[in-house]
C-alpha cells in the first residue's frame, strides 16, 4: 500500500504518518508514504522520522498542480489533512484560507482523478455546520458555517462532494470534533494553556467561557481517519466525536489543576467575533458502520498531553501572536 499524505508534517497528520510506517493500523504493515506539506509555521518536519526507508517527504504546496501531477500516479489512496486551520487567524486573514482551503483541495482533486488515485479522505471539521443550540448533528445536516475558517472547509467538503458526484471519484470526507494531544501547535487552546501555565503565564479565556467543544485525542482522531479510508464508503460522510463535552471553562478548571495553578492565573478577554456557542456531533454513524469507538478517556490524555509538555520546555516557545481558544 502507498499513501499519499498532505500536510503530513502537521500535528495531526504526522501522527497519522508515523502510526502507518509504525504498522499501527491493520493493513499498513510495510505501507510507503509519501508526505506533502509546505512547512508553514504550524509544520515541523521534526515531527517525522528524520530518515525512513518507506517515507518520502516532499516540502512543497498542495496548491502546485505541476507538483502533484509529478508525485500521485503510482499511489493507492490519498489522504488530505492539508489546511489553514486557526479561526483567530482566519478572521484576521481569510485569503490565506481560501487558497490553501479550498484552492488547494481542488487542485489536489483535479490531480487525483488525472492520476486515477482513489480512495481519498477529505479531513474536515464539525464547525462547518455552524453552533448548535442542543442536541447534536448528523451527517446530513445543512452547513451554516460561521467563521472564515468553517467556510473555507465547507467549501472544500463541497468541492469533494462535486466530485463524487460529477466524475465519480472516490472521495470521503471526516468531520470530527477538537483534536488534542502531543506536538499540537501553541496557538490552539489546550497546547497554548498548558504552555503558559508552566512558564507561570496568565491564560486568556474568551468572554465567560461558556463556549462548549467536544474533545478527541489525536490518535482516536487518525484512526477512525484509517478506518473510513480503508473501510468507508465512497461519497458518505463521517462524524468522528469525542464524547467529551467541556465549556471551555470547565476545561481551564482541569488545566489549571493538572499545571498547579489556580483561577488567579486566567484572564478574561473580550469574545471573539462570531463566536460559535456550541458544537455536538452525532457519531453513531462510524461507530455503527465501522465499529469505532474513541479509546482513549479525555482525564487520562489530557494528563499525558501536559506531562508531554513538561517534560520539553524547549516546546513552550508563545507563537508571534497570543494563542486564542477555539
Amino acid at each position: 500500500m502507498r499513501i499519499f499524505v498532505t500536510g503530513g508534517a502537521g500535528f495531526i497528520g504526522s501522527h497519522y504518518v508515523r502510526t502507518v510506517l509504525d504498522g499501527g493500523y491493520p493493513g499498513t504493515a510495510g505501507a510507503r508514504v509519501t508526505v506533502l506539506d509546505k512547512l508553514t509555521y504550524a509544520g515541523d518536519r521534526a515531527n517525522l522520522p528524520a530518515a525512513h526507508p518507506r517515507l518520502d517527504f516532499v516540502e512543497g504546496d498542495v496548491c502546485s498542480a505541476d507538483l502533484l501531477r509529478d508525485l500521485l500516479p503510482g499511489h493507492d489512496a490519498v489522504v488530505h489533512f492539508a489546511a489553514e486551520s486557526h479561526v483567530d487567524r482566519s478572521i484576521a486573514a481569510a485569503g490565506d484560507f481560501v487558497v490553501t482551503n479550498v484552492l488547494g483541495t481542488q487542485t489536489l482533486l483535479d490531480a487525483c482523478r488525472a492520476a486515477g488515485v482513489g480512495p481519498i479522505v477529505q479531513v474536515s471539521t464539525d464547525e462547518v455546520y455552524g453552533s448548535i443550540p442542543t442536541g447534536s448533528w448528523t451527517e446530513d445536516e445543512p452547513l451554516r458555517p460561521n467563521s472564515p475558517y468553517a467556510a473555507s472547509k465547507a467549501a472544500a467538503d463541497l468541492l469533494a462532494r462535486s466530485h463524487v458526484r460529477t466524475h465519480g471519484l472516490d472521495v470521503r470526507i471526516t468531520r470530527s470534533c477538537n483534536t488534542y494531544g502531543p506536538r499540537q501547535h501553541t496557538e490552539k487552546l489546550i497546547p497554548g494553556f498548558v504552555t503558559r501555565l508552566l512558564a507561570g503565564r496568565p491564560v486568556p479565556l474568551y468572554g465567560e467561557g461558556h463556549n462548549v467543544r467536544e474533545w478527541l485525542h489525536v490518535a482516536d482522531h487518525c484512526r477512525a481517519v484509517h478506518l473510513v479510508l480503508t473501510r468507508g464508503r465512497a461519497g458518505e460522510i463521517y462524524h468522528v466525536g469525542g464524547g467529551e463535552p467541556l465549556s471551555n471553562r470547565e476545561l481551564t478548571g482541569r488545566l489549571l489543576e493538572l499545571c498547579g495553578a489556580d483561577w488567579s492565573m486566567v484572564q478574561r478577554v473580550a469574545d471573539r467575533k462570531g463566536h460559535d456557542l456550541r458544537y455536538a456531533l452525532d457519531d453513531s454513524k462510524i461507530r455503527r458502520e465501522l465499529g469505532y469507538a474513541p479509546a482513549v478517556p479525555f482525564d487520562r490524555g489530557l494528563a499525558e498531553v501536559v506531562d508531554w509538555y513538561r517534560a520539553r520546555p524547549e516546546r513552550r516557545a508563545m507563537p508571534p501572536a497570543e494563542a486564542g481558544v477555539r
